[in-house]
């Protein structure tokens, strides 16, 4: 049985970390969020298909082509982003949902609110930077 939540509840730093409340709270926004990325990706199918390349102008039919191209771009990375919100979710089921993949210490709750697909703390995350950063200077 999952608990409800007020309208007005946010999850603070006081409260023990990843409780079911806060975790029904993470599990509802993972899922607004990807309900909007849904609902977007929907209307731009709709949209393309409504949309001729038959423009008489090539320079019209260039701009619609380079639109196009930015707005697959996009769906392509909201598409990554929706299986990264599946993983967290799943992550929630499982009791993970929270929790540092290399440290398992929480990742904190502000961090969450910002990112809610976090998968590092954020010591880890900059450290897992700083290692990408040397090698790519390599």
């Amino acid at each position: 049985m999952r608990p409800t939540l007020s309208p007005d509840y946010r999850p603070t730093e006081d409260e023990e970390f990843m409780n079911p409340v806060q975790q029904e709270y993470f599990r509802q926004k993972l899922l607004r969020w990807r309900a909007e990325l849904l609902a977007e990706s929907s209307e731009t199918l709709f949209h393309l298909k409504e949309e001729s390349l038959s423009e008489p102008d090539i320079t019209d039919r260039a701009t619609l082509e380079t639109d196009r191209f930015t707005e697959l771009r996009t769906r392509d990375r909201e598409r990554k982003l929706i299986s990264k919100i599946d993983a967290a979710l799943q992550r929630i089921e499982v009791g993970t949902y929270g929790y540092c993949e290399e440290t398992d210490e929480p990742i904190g709750v502000r961090r969450l609110e910002a990112r809610p697909i976090a998968t590092l703390s954020l010591e880890a995350q900059e450290r897992h930077e700083r290692m990408e950063r040397t090698h790519r200077e390599e």
